[in-house]
């Protein structure tokens, strides 16, 4: 059985932690989690890696995305630190730099104290990255916190969305956690350091193609299962989301070929391609929707869980900020297509 098929094979009845702990054990075995990215080669390998968790279950990719940018994360900064003790031992790591509005985490004396919002991950990663002085990029500060030792508070009333559950994005508090519990990574202001921060989101864009790709998978199964795939505007239907699902790949390929360049031209890329598949992802929903109706909606059908979890993924940080880069550098003459 392929990790593609492993993954989708677990039951889906299972809980959140018990799910990803169980698809980390194939991403593990079938190498999905390698972080390497140090070249323009080892950058397209990494997110087509990304994009193959993304196909699997766009939560599940979400985790991975986390998962893989602490590891970078220490590596980068904190070399000395025995990262790879931890991940032999089924360490699952995550990021939480997003503050809860009012009460930022910080540290005074010893303890940490304030929270953070959006941490996914946070019913079962084991250590995770979390941010001092979040909104002030010259003095952020990162701290890989143990969770078995820091045994902070979990809010999950918060979290109801429509989609992305599995990937358990809770509020957590950590007043009164002391620092015993966490080890200091880099210095103030590495966590915001250029290239590597902005560039770090053709991550979850590829996890967002291969999210697409799985949109494709879905209906053209749902198709052939109930021979309608040679319906003219069935077949055109697929066809189109083939090409959909060609271009993600196409596009996560071409920014990481610029990955050891000119900071100038990759940077807007990655935010390119951030629209780019945004644009391609909405078309394929609406296809996908199309193509399968009413019986796409319900629960049971494989194509439900992509379609509400892809809905919510798309919605990152700051889009219209990601676009304005690519025109400025656009009008600028830095990017020019073809490139």
């Amino acid at each position: 059985m392929t990790p593609l098929a492993a993954i989708r094979a677990i039951d889906p009845a299972l809980p959140p932690r018990n799910w990803m702990v169980a698809a980390f054990a194939i991403a593990r075995a079938a190498g999905l989690d390698d972080a390497t990215c140090a070249t323009p080669g080892e950058a397209r390998a990494l997110m087509r890696r990304m994009a193959a968790a993304g196909r699997a279950d766009v939560a599940f990719g979400r985790i991975l995305d986390g998962h893989v940018n602490a590891v970078q994360l220490v590596r980068r900064y904190a070399p000395a630190f025995a990262i790879d003790a931890l991940l032999a031992n089924g360490a699952i790591l995550g990021v939480w730099n997003s503050d809860l509005p009012g009460d930022g985490l910080r540290h005074e004396g010893g303890t940490f104290t304030g929270a953070k919002n959006f941490a996914s991950g946070a019913g079962f990663v084991t250590h995770s990255i979390v941010t001092t002085h979040a909104n002030d990029p010259m003095a952020t500060r990162m701290w890989l916190l143990d969770m078995a030792a820091a045994e902070p508070a979990i809010d999950r009333d918060w979290w109801h969305p429509i989609g992305m559950v599995r990937s358990e994005t809770h509020i957590v508090h950590l007043d009164g956690v002391p620092l015993a519990a966490a080890q200091a990574i880099g210095g103030p202001g590495d966590y915001q350091r250029q290239p590597d921060f902005s560039a770090g989101a053709l991550r979850f864009v590829a996890v967002q193609a291969g999210a697409v790709h799985a949109l494709f998978d879905h209906v053209r199964d749902h198709l052939n299962t109930g021979d309608r795939a040679a319906h003219p505007q069935q077949a055109h239907r697929l066809a189109r989301l083939f090409v959909l699902a060609d271009a993600g790949y196409a596009l996560i390929d071409g920014v990481a070929a610029h990955w050891t360049g000119d900071e100038d031209v990759l940077l807007p890329r990655v935010a390119a391609a951030r629209g780019a598949l945004e644009d391609i992802a909405t078309e394929a929903m609406a296809l996908a929707q199309s193509a399968v109706g009413v019986q796409g909606m319900l629960r049971t059908h494989p194509l439900a869980r992509t379609l509400t979890d892809l809905t919510v993924y798309l919605r990152q940080p700051n889009p219209d900020g990601a676009r304005s880069q690519t025109g400025a550098a656009a009008a600028a003459g830095r990017i020019v297509p073809g490139a």
